[in-house]
């Protein structure tokens, strides 16, 4: 099952947006010091930071540390607890390790409570945007953000945390709009991965592609520049492209060793490719360096392909006892494959009815349904997912499958080719299986369907000779 989680989305587009949210205004205290010869890990963080990119881990740990320490001895300074806030958000995410969200919001209630938002503290505002968003409440994050855009319609920092939360509710629009405007307002790499983003989202893939070898370009740093390169790989594996992907992936990971999104990018390159072996151990490294629940199911599909059943099953539930926030979609359609449908169903439903209408919801929800046995209601849901523009092989498969248990044999015949058009090595679980449904389909019948057949048009009688 190839997942196509939202979390993955944030790290893909450079998390150092959920930083610089509240570090424009930080500065290292350097005053009545002579600046040293070349930045120390504080000060590579916070310029990161203020570019909207990804700090490395090193860095981001010193800048952690510092403003602990500075805190202590100073703790009504609100920007701190603020800068505070943001980098244990973007650390958790780097991580996927939960544990650091409750700090963050501490952190950052803190600095509202020394300068409340009514007072205009816009950085505090931002860190609990970004930290709504790493934890999948997205309209929380919608509302955050957009407070700080009321009041500083400028303020290009807004724009990253709104796109993120604009895309969870599934309002494209408006994400689009978000989009637009970040680069009216800034210019840099952060701004080329996120028009990639908005091109992938819309289904535009030669864009997606061209504003990502701008991101690659534009990036400054190893850490940001092996995010575009992941972000690069991730494209061509979606075009179906594995070895082309597995170059990328390769490259950023000569740029950072233990980087988790390439790893698992690199990871599914070699399973398309055969080469189950290598796929197995950056399975390993993946998950070591990156505990996402995505990464579980997806390790666990290639295991159980593989007819390694127990050790799928054991990866499954990691996935379930994580505890990562903001996986309602993975883990609805972990239980609508692997578990129990009707739990998924009603999982997802609630996922729903909270505003989360993106097209991995709807995906989810419809092929929870589908699995449930309540197929006709399950098409909706896919209708919306593969309608929107995304070109997602997945959810091709799943609206194909449904369509086939619905007895709609050219449309069902239509998406299962689609899946395997867009990308042949989707999922090595499913891939197989949506070759196997075409098998049974066979080919389209000779004699057209009585809805599309026209009937001939009968004789006219010769005019009768006056």
């Amino acid at each position: 099952m190839k997942t196509e989680n939202v979390s993955r989305t944030v790290l893909a587009c450079g998390v150092g947006a959920v930083l610089a949210a509240t570090a424009l205004l930080y500065v290292p205290e350097l005053v009545g010091r002579t600046p040293p010869p070349a930045p120390g890990p504080v000060e590579r963080a916070a310029d990161a930071a203020n570019a909207g990119a990804q700090a490395a881990l090193p860095d981001l740990a010193a800048l952690i540390a510092d403003r602990e320490k500075w805190l202590r001895a100073h703790p009504g300074d609100e920007a701190s607890w603020a800068v505070l806030g943001a980098a244990y958000t973007e650390r958790g995410l780097r991580r996927a390790d939960a544990a650091d969200l409750p700090r963050a919001e501490s952190a950052l209630r803190r600095s509202l409570a020394v300068r409340p938002a009514g007072r205009g503290n816009l950085d505090a505002q931002l860190g609990m945007a970004a930290l709504a968003n790493a934890r999948g409440d997205w309209k929380s994050a919608k509302e955050w953000g957009e407070q700080v855009r009321r009041a500083n319609p400028k303020r290009w920092s807004a724009y990253p945390v709104l796109i993120d939360a604009y895309n969870g509710l599934g309002d494209y629009k408006a994400a689009q709009k978000a989009t637009e405007t970040l680069a009216e307002l800034h210019s840099g790499a952060v701004v080329s991965a996120r028009s990639a983003q908005a091109y992938r989202d819309r289904g535009w893939r030669e864009d997606a592609g061209a504003a990502a070898l701008d991101a690659v370009a534009l990036a400054r740093t190893p850490t940001e520049k092996a995010a575009a390169l992941s972000r690069l790989g991730d494209l061509a594996w979606e075009r179906g492209e594995p070895a082309e992907a597995l170059a990328q992936y390769g490259t950023a990971l000569g740029l950072v060793r233990d980087h988790g999104p390439s790893l698992a990018g690199r990871a599914r390159a070699f399973a398309a490719l055969g080469r189950t072996a290598e796929a197995v151990r950056d399975w390993r490294a993946a998950l070591e360096r990156l505990p996402l629940p995505e990464y579980f199911v997806e390790a666990g599909e290639l295991y159980e392909a593989l007819d390694r059943d127990a050790e799928a099953q054991a990866l499954y539930e990691r996935a379930r006892t994580g505890g990562w926030p903001g996986a309602e979609a993975v883990l609805g359609l972990l239980e609508a494959e692997h578990g129990d449908p009707a739990e998924a169903v009603k999982r997802l439903r609630a996922e729903w009815a909270r505003g989360h209408r993106s097209v991995r919801v709807a995906d989810a929800l419809g092929w929870a349904l589908h699995r449930a046995g309540e197929s006709e209601e399950a098409l909706e849901y896919a209708k919306r997912a593969t309608d929107e523009g995304l070109r997602s092989a997945l959810f091709a498969y799943h609206r194909g499958e449904i369509e086939r248990a619905l007895g709609t044999s050219g449309p069902a015949r239509r998406h299962l080719a689609e899946a395997l058009r867009t990308n042949p090595h989707f999922s090595p679980l499913l891939a197989p299986r949506a070759k196997e449904a075409l098998a049974v389909l066979g080919d389209p019948p000779d004699v057209l369907p009585p809805d599309v057949r026209r009937e001939p048009a009968k004789p006219t009688k010769p005019a009768a000779v006056a």
